[in-house]
């Protein structure tokens, strides 16, 4: 037994040890966070850490400090990107499994002396979505035992492997620590980097909340949707043959129950892909595709 807990313990350090040059200490004008090199010279960290989109920089492991420059940054999940010119260190690989609960993990981190710092734990929930303001939610979330600090954010959230699973933010629920799973973070990333914002789905459509009658319940039970009581000419939702009183009872495989639940969809969506509708017409049930737009600036 002490030769395997031995050989866990050597193996989780290795896997601590392979991680850690991909995670970097992030200066802004708060707090020291953490940031994980996302892709070239490329860091994807929090908000937490920045305080202003100026006098940025990254403290690589080596202790060199360069200049960072703020790419762009998402209000919902509180990511940032920022670009670093000449940072040169090796990417963080993601997971090719998705984590399951109960599964081992690791946080890892850079403290405030740019020195490596790990937490251990297990994958307690995940589920989502968690919301965070208004008309604003991350479609899912991982929340785990591994005990985290403010410096945490920003930092890595890997399986026994040293592959990455998630981005930590050292938020809590019910002290859980809240972890962004490593797909939404990429993705998330990415639309950052290439529009500097995260765009917020449009349909072109006004609802209402609406009971449903007994023949029209869905078989899960649910017995509340949205009733469609406008559509816009030309609209993607018009396109799509959306019409006034349709009830919508699905968006994207997700309950639709309020004009809330389509907007938080919406946000987590983005512009640009396309997405299904599940609704019923009269007591018929339909199904529709949808090019979701962009919503127009105001």
């Amino acid at each position: 037994m002490t030769h395997e807990l031995t050989a866990l313990s050597n193996h989780l350090a290795d896997a601590v040890a392979a991680a850690a040059p991909s995670v970097v200490q992030v200066q802004g004008r708060r707090r020291p966070a953490s940031g994980l090199v996302y892709a070239g010279d490329v860091v994807l960290t929090t908000t937490r850490a920045l305080g202003g989109e100026d006098g940025l920089h990254v403290r690589r492991h080596d202790g060199q400090v360069f200049d960072a420059q703020l790419a762009g940054w998402d209000p919902t999940t509180s990511l940032a990107v920022l670009r670093v010119p000449g940072l040169g260190v090796a990417v963080a690989a993601p997971a090719a499994d998705a984590p399951r609960v109960g599964h081992l993990a690791l946080a890892v981190a850079r403290s405030w002396s740019n020195s490596v710092t790990a937490s251990a734990g297990i994958v307690s929930v995940i589920g989502g979505p968690l919301p965070t303001g208004h008309r604003r939610a991350i479609d899912q979330v991982i929340r785990t035992t591994a005990p985290m600090h403010d410096g945490f954010s920003g930092g890595a959230f890997l399986n026994t492997e040293g592959r990455l699973i998630g981005v930590a933010t050292a938020a809590s629920i019910r002290g859980l620590g809240v972890v962004i799973p490593a797909p939404i973070a990429w993705k998330t990333a990415a639309t950052l980097l290439e529009h500097g914002k995260v765009t917020r789905g449009y349909l072109g459509m006004a609802g209402q909340p609406v009971r449903l009658a007994d023949s029209q319940k869905t078989t899960d039970g649910r017995d509340r949707a949205l009733l469609v009581v406008a559509v816009t000419p030309d609209s993607p939702a018009a396109t799509a043959g959306l019409l006034v009183g349709d009830v919508i009872l699905e968006f994207d495989r997700h309950p639709v129950e309020s004009p809330e639940d389509l907007l938080d969809l919406l946000l987590a969506s983005g512009a640009g892909r396309a997405a299904s509708i599940r609704a019923l017409r009269g007591s018929s049930p339909i199904e529709l595709t949808v090019r979701v737009g962009e919503r127009p600036a105001k």
